[in-house]
């Protein structure tokens, strides 16, 4: 092509397997937060992804370049365009925008990651996904694609469902660098480890002499300071931590401090009640900022850890740890400074409780945020010096509480004589009023109560052991809370939060929570089986036996979800050819329902029936075991008929087959208040003619028999609307009475019973019969949680295998040991 005048000069740089980095110059949020977690793992990669972007043709003489071979111009994007990673990274999410909202997939680039936490819905992703691809005729790379795995690299990180590390063969190529030259080297150094930084503890302290090199003005002098932060750096990297994902479902821990130099601040969740770290962050502070207060470093660490990350902390509950205790009242002071105040509003939009913890508990941000580490006077804590390992971090809290008894302010003072410092003017005015109450006997404190009796002061896991002899030692009686924990005030032992332990005590002792029945009030919320047409759901259901009449013993029974209509038939025997038979009536009669609703027994789970509803398009539920509200019409049918036929056999129980066919009738023809009018009514658009009708003459006896046939259409056309009309209306008034007794329903609940995977539960067992003065339980268990459906049902596994059970025989079972999970 001719010269245009954007033509530019090419310069060719290969790659090691022809392969271009894709560099990330739009501040794409890389996504490894929210890809963590999963079981399975799809990675997915494009193919000379650029070039799958045409340019428009007016703007492709733009990319134009020469070459000893003649000029050329573009007709693709191109890498090395300034817009092109923005542009190729719209493109995508474009394209796979729905499945990034339904957290299934994850875009970066032409990178494109699929998760999901079973082996099924990972795989029907992928499939959604390649069926995307070919509508959108974008090819993928196959020798970089990675199908079903549990883990896999995704830009520079290693990813699985409990860990995230770096990528080993990044972190080998950055080890093997040697030292800088010149600042671009530094730089460029630094922003390689800086990608990582999140790994790494002390990041602003271990690369401040390095940063010193990039300042204006700054002579560069690579000395031993500087040498000494290169290899620390790159041996933190070679040693980075395992971070584990977030749980959404529970709150976050920042453990954030100040130092002269910098700010620091841990994220992390408790899991099993150790702390474990999410990510760390760390940020020296210019000269302005070191010249704050304390208070205001203080609040400034916070504000940082809270902006730094805030893409975990949006809609969470945040717990902040700060070794200075003035931030808590901070929050509600009215005349702050207006920074502070800028501050405070910003921190505001969040859900955060803040907790003061002295800097010696607080080990993790403590150690990130102070850059020199003077002797500090550490009331028999040792001072933290160099290096802070994450083995260090998971025990914060064994050296910062469990190594300290609560009394130890109180045991120091009257033994020896010695003050905790820094204590401010209220805090020592109200340690001295706490003192009177305490006197010293070598080697115990004791504590006069309000009885003015002296009671040992015990803290830690001799505490526990009391309370665990006074609850269900050989004197205990597994008393509740209250009484429990007086009888360890009557033992003569005292620890501040005596009555929260015995509550948690017996919330976890096997044997408090075995006995007992279940109520109404340990009911789940009430779900409806939403139906859209008449005859769509049956209900069925075997009553009896009862006396013998004409040979039969039982009474078969279907129901219509909709009209409340109902069928019945009398039979010798619970077999599946009688269920098949009868069956057979209604689906001739008024057609193929969507579904048939039954409870477990033999006489409906055979393949007899399955076959014949199979045959019919019909789709078997099954109610679950022992809970037969789950088929709740049909058994408010079978109570309605029994209550009929009982007061129409006349004192003679054996001619209750006879009175059956009236009895249904009489069924069908009362009013039901769920649909506002008679299942007649409703199936057939008028009332039912009644015998005793034609001896009191109603209306329509007298009407005439004979019509002429405008007047006979007419009346025809009148009664189809009011058919429409009256099922309209019926449907209203069913949804109205299923809300109105829903929330009636939910009203009496004691509690909404929320059960999650991986739970343990116990079950109540039904059938079990005991004989009067049996000491057994019905409580049977523990089970664990498979998975846990909207409507209620529980899928447990037991040692026999998994089963479903409704939620309403369960309860959650609490085992746990109270002192090493930190409840005492």
């Amino acid at each position: 092509m001719r010269i245009r005048p954007w033509v530019s000069h090419v310069q060719v740089v290969p790659k090691k397997g022809g392969l271009t980095v894709v560099t990330n110059d739009n501040n794409e949020l890389v996504p490894t937060r929210t890809l963590t977690g999963w079981r399975y793992y799809c990675f997915l990669d494009g193919f000379s992804g650029y070039f799958q972007i045409p340019i428009d043709p007016e703007d492709q003489e733009k990319t134009t370049f020469t070459c000893p071979y003649g000029t050329f111009a573009y007709r693709l994007m191109r890498f090395g365009l300034c817009n092109a990673p923005a542009t190729f990274q719209r493109c995508m999410t474009a394209v796979f925008r729905d499945m990034m909202i339904e957290d299934c997939m994850v875009v970066f680039m032409d990178d494109f990651s699929i998760f999901g936490n079973s082996f099924d819905a990972c795989l029907n992703s992928l499939h959604r996904v390649l069926a995307r691809c070919e509508g959108s005729h974008l090819v993928l790379n196959w020798e970089k694609c990675h199908f079903m795995v549990t883990e896999g690299i995704v830009l520079g990180h290693k990813i699985s469902k409990d860990s995230l590390e770096v990528d080993k063969a990044k972190i080998d190529t950055i080890s093997k660098l040697p030292p800088p030259t010149n600042i671009k080297g530094v730089r460029s150094f630094l922003g390689h480890a800086g990608f990582y930084r999140r790994f790494i503890k002390d990041f602003s302290k271990i690369t401040r002499p390095l940063t010193k090199l990039l300042e204006n003005d700054a002579p560069f002098i690579f000395d031993e300071n500087c040498i000494s932060a290169f290899e620390t750096l790159k041996h933190h990297l070679t040693n980075a931590p395992i971070m584990v994902p977030p749980d959404w479902d529970q709150p976050f821990e920042i453990m954030c401090d100040a130092s002269d130099y910098a700010v620091g601040a841990v994220l992390g969740q408790r899991i099993n009640n150790h702390f474990q770290p999410i990510c760390y962050a760390s940020r020296t502070l210019n000269d302005a900022k070191e010249n704050y207060t304390t208070t205001k470093k203080e609040l400034l660490a916070v504000v940082f850890a809270i902006e730094k990350f805030r893409s975990y902390l949006v809609l969470s509950k945040i717990i902040v740890y700060t070794d200075h205790s003035a931030l808590k009242y901070l929050f509600a002071k009215p005349d702050a400074k207006p920074r502070l105040i800028r501050w405070i509003l910003l921190l505001n939009e969040f859900d955060i409780e803040v907790r003061d913890k002295k800097g010696a508990k607080n080990l993790a941000a403590d150690h990130l945020s102070h850059l020199e580490n003077p002797d500090m006077d550490s009331g028999g804590i040792e001072v933290i010096r160099g290096k802070f390992p994450d083995e260090d971090l998971n025990m914060i809290k064994t050296v910062g509480e469990d190594t300290i008894p609560w009394y130890a302010d109180f045991a120091n003072y009257l033994a020896a004589g010695v003050l905790v410092k820094g204590m401010t003017h209220q805090q020592k005015g109200k340690f001295f009023s706490d003192l009177k109450h305490y006197f010293w006997s070598n080697p115990y404190l004791f504590r006069i109560g309000p009885d003015r009796m002296p009671r040992r002061s015990v803290s830690g896991l001799a505490a526990w052991n009391i309370l665990e002899n006074c609850h269900k030692g050989p004197t205990g009686g597994h008393f509740g809370a209250n009484l429990t924990a007086r009888k360890v005030l009557e033992s003569g032992f005292y620890w501040p939060t005596i009555f929260k332990d015995a509550h948690v005590m017996i919330k976890s002792c096997d044997a408090c929570q075995r006995p007992g029945n279940i109520t109404k009030k340990d009911e789940m919320p009430q779900q409806s089986i939403s139906v859209s047409e008449v005859f769509d759901v049956w209900g069925i259901d075997f009553m009896g036996p009862f006396p013998d009449s004409q040979g039969n013993k039982y009474i078969l029974v279907a129901v219509d979800y909709v009209s409340k209509w109902a069928e019945a038939k009398a039979s010798p025997i619970t077999d599946a050819r009688v269920v098949v038979n009868f069956v057979k009536s209604p689906v001739c009669r008024y057609g193929c329902p969507k579904a048939i609703i039954s409870d477990r027994g033999t006489h409906f789970a055979n393949y007899l029936l399955e076959k014949t509803l199979k045959r019919y398009g019909v789709h078997h539920r099954f109610s679950t075991a022992c809970h037969p509200q789950a088929n709740g019409q049909a058994e408010n049918t079978n109570r309605a008929l029994k209550r009929i036929l009982e007061k129409t056999v006349d004192n003679n129980p054996k001619i209750w087959s006879q009175k059956l066919e009236d009895t249904l009738w009489a069924y069908c023809t009362a009013y039901k208040t769920p649909i506002g009018s008679t299942p007649y009514r409703m199936l057939y658009g008028k009332a039912c003619h009644l015998p005793f009708e034609f001896e009191y003459k109603a209306l329509w006896a007298l009407k005439k028999v004979h019509l002429d046939d405008i007047t006979s259409g007419r009346e025809r056309l009148i009664n189809l609307h009011e058919l429409e009309k009256l099922g309209s209306l019926a449907y209203e008034n069913s949804r109205i009475y299923k809300e109105q007794r829903k929330k009636w329903h939910d009203a009496q609940l004691k509690e909404v019973k929320v059960f999650k995977e991986g739970d343990k539960v116990l079950m109540y067992q039904t059938h079990f019969k005991f004989s009067p003065g049996k000491l057994k339980s019905r409580w049977i268990g523990p089970y664990v949680v498979l998975k846990a459906y909207p409507s209620g049902y529980v899928d447990l596994l037991t040692e026999r295998g998994q089963f479903k059970v409704n939620g309403h025989r369960l309860k959650l079972y609490h085992k746990d040991d109270p002192v090493r999970n930190g409840k005492v």
